[in-house]
């Protein structure tokens, strides 16, 4: 069980909506990842299960994030901090030579909507490689607060960026239940006519809880989906909640990214697909034989290429806007 297939199990044991099923398809290892990988891979598949009460898994999953992103901050050179800003807690993340009057980025962590599970590994390597402050959203989470609270953070603390920083100075991004929340704040901003940020990174997400494609049965559990989705919001085919069943004319660029062996994998590219039909500029980049957002838990080289892309960009965006 890989890092982000354990959050999953939390998730459906902290909301139990669903009878436990059998894993996913049982296959071979992959072969094509590289030696580094594999062996991070292993290395989280012999962690110590979480707990088994809510606060407990919050501690586990917070341990996980100092571990491995503490010696990232420290190899990067980043500095993290703790702060508030609308009212929300964020954690602000500073690389070397940042300036004040630069871009933004705003992240969006995975975690399921129970547990932060990214907001420290998918953001030191990616403020030092754009220069750029990244400001992390710890927004609300499930079971004590459902849809819309934590968009309705995400869009206190934009709303408060955009006070500072242009639009066009601002990215937002995130991954797996991030990769969900970031797609349901530019649908939110689109509702309410306010500034959309200047791009957009869908990494390992969805756009449509009401569909959760293929490799949701090769390589996750329906059914777990299906409780998460039952547990986060009562109308999943709500435009605001599922933003490939609205208009998707008028988003920002759009950076796709995810894996061979992603149980969002078909999520994530039945949206790119959307929103280059509506004349969006999107791309969709595939890491082969890894599972869902390797990289917010292992270090490897596909992990530096992850960032590396991610990093190129939200740069040509916004700073050449191309």
């Amino acid at each position: 069980m890989t890092f982000h297939s354990a959050l999953a199990a939390i998730a459906l044991l902290l909301v139990p909506l669903a009878p436990a099923v059998a894993g996913p398809v049982d296959l071979p290892a992959a072969t094509t990842p590289s030696a580094e990988a594999r062996a991070g891979l292993a290395a989280n598949d012999a962690r110590t299960p979480p707990p088994a009460t809510i606060e407990g898994r919050r501690a586990w999953s917070e341990a996980v994030q100092q571990e491995i992103g503490r010696p990232r901050l420290a190899r990067y050179r980043v500095a993290m901090a703790e702060s508030r800003l609308a009212g929300v807690s964020v954690r602000i993340f500073t690389p070397p030579g940042a300036r004040d009057d630069g871009p933004v980025l705003l992240n969006l962590h995975g975690g399921g909507f129970v547990v932060d599970a990214g907001s420290i590994t998918e953001n030191a390597a990616l403020a030092a490689l754009t220069g750029y402050r990244i400001v992390a959203v710890r927004y609300r989470l499930m079971p004590d607060h459902r849809f819309p609270e934590a968009v309705d953070d995400a869009l206190a603390v934009y709303r408060a960026l955009v006070t500072r920083h242009s639009a066009d100075r601002i990215a937002v991004f995130g991954t797996s239940a991030g990769a969900i929340l970031s797609a349901e704040l530019v649908s939110r901003l689109k509702a309410e006519a306010l500034p959309l940020p200047a791009a957009l990174g869908f990494f390992s997400g969805s756009a449509d809880l009401m569909r959760p494609g293929d490799s949701m049965i090769l390589f996750g559990d329906p059914q777990t989906a299906a409780a998460l989705g039952r547990a986060y919001v009562d109308d999943p085919a709500d435009p605001l909640v599922s933003p490939l069943r609205g208009s998707l004319a008028g988003w920002p660029p759009t950076l796709c990214l995810s894996s061979g062996r992603d149980f969002l994998l078909s999520a994530t590219a039945d949206f790119c697909r959307a929103l280059d039909k509506a004349g969006v500029s999107a791309n969709l980049i595939l890491f082969d034989g890894l599972p869902h957002a390797f990289w917010s838990y292992i270090d490897a080289p596909e992990t530096d290429a992850a960032f590396d892309a991610m990093a190129r960009f939200f740069r040509a965006r916004l700073e050449n806007g191309t």
